[in-house]
């Protein structure tokens, strides 16, 4: 942040000690810690939530790329069987918007009519 160095702190130590005198000089030193680490606690505490809210919009805008996307949203209806939304490519037809339970659902009319003789 500063580049101080060294000889500067002992200037401002020196001038400290003048200043405020030899008894008030550890409460003064006490008391300035003190307020620069809560002026550090409370950099650090915006900083994080800087960076969360950073996240938050990089993961927004990465499942609004990830709704965007056709694929995405036949992959979802068809492990759902819900339909998402109204728009469909003009190449795939209209699905049934009835979800398939049960123990029908996995047995194909394939199988069960060919068990007739």
């Amino acid at each position: 942040m500063f580049d101080i160095g060294f000889w500067e702190v002992i200037l401002t130590m020196v001038i400290a000690l003048i200043v405020v005198g030899p008894e008030r000089l550890p409460r003064v030193a006490r008391t300035t810690g003190l307020w620069i680490g809560k002026i550090r606690g409370f950099v650090a505490s915006v900083k994080t939530e800087i960076e969360h809210e950073l996240a938050t919009e990089e993961l927004k805008k990465v499942l609004a790329k990830q709704a965007a996307l056709p694929e995405l949203e036949e992959i979802i209806e068809e492990t759902t069987g819900k339909q998402l939304s109204d728009k469909r490519p003009a190449d795939l037809p209209a699905q049934d918007s009835k979800p398939v339970a049960g123990p029908e659902a996995t047995v194909s009319r394939d199988v069960t009519d060919g068990n007739k003789p």
